[in-house]
């Protein structure tokens, strides 16, 4: 289902797992049950194991994807004409490793969930001693722009690096925030998140999250 975005009801008999209305239940129970949030943890814990995640650095961003059927945490789009949208907001380490994913409304700022972003990377076991979740420095572009936003992440002891409107540019912002945008394309990838079928907000944040914990796992198999 996430890699062909095909409906629940074209699910092929012949795979064995029951009929697509039987998969839909067991998803939405998973969902509810928190699997994939579990799952999206141990690749992380994994990965900070075999010292894959680059703590020192995180990147956030944001992008608009349709959704056809509306629901909750939906919005107009502001970049394509109005129509009922979804925003997918990503937080990555500096390699493109998902740390944590929330969607909102299209019409929601970046900057108005940028705090809810930051808190939502789950502490991450895996090594002696306490669990890690705070980068040392967030990068973002001019869109978290706020004086508040970087005084919270300066009481948690972390580093924006935050371009503000008529200053001039951060020089090599750019190289380095390329990966988060390659890593939105990764989510993209899987047809399910490339455009929103779910009216149910929290059934379509289980896709993006099983997708957050396949994308870890492929960094995972490459490392072994």
């Amino acid at each position: 289902m996430l890699y062909t975005g095909i409906a629940w009801r074209h699910l092929p008999p012949e795979l064995g797992f029951g009929s697509g209305v039987t998969c839909w239940r067991r998803f939405r129970r998973w969902t509810e049950a928190g699997v994939w949030n579990q799952l999206h943890r141990i690749m992380l814990a994994e990965l900070h194991r075999a010292g894959r995640i680059d703590w020192s650095t995180a990147c956030l961003d944001a992008s608009h994807l349709k959704a056809k059927k509306g629901g909750d945490h939906t919005g107009p789009s502001p970049v394509d004409r109005g129509k009922t949208g979804t925003k997918h907001h990503i937080a990555c380490d500096s390699s493109g490793i998902p740390l944590a994913v929330i969607i909102t409304g299209g019409n929601v700022p970046d900057i108005s969930t940028a705090v809810d972003l930051v808190e939502s990377i789950p502490p991450v076991a895996g090594r002696v001693g306490h669990p890690r979740r705070r980068p040392e420095t967030i990068l973002t572009d001019g869109g978290y722009d706020s004086r508040s936003f970087r005084d919270w992440l300066r009481s948690k002891q972390i580093e924006p690096v935050i371009p503000q409107r008529g200053r001039k540019r951060i020089i090599g912002l750019g190289r380095i925030r390329w990966v988060v945008e390659q890593t939105i394309a990764h989510f993209h990838q899987f047809r399910r998140l490339a455009t929103r079928w779910e009216r149910l907000a929290h059934l379509h944040h289980g896709f993006t999250k099983l997708a957050a914990a396949l994308i870890c796992w492929r960094r995972l198999i490459h490392t072994t």
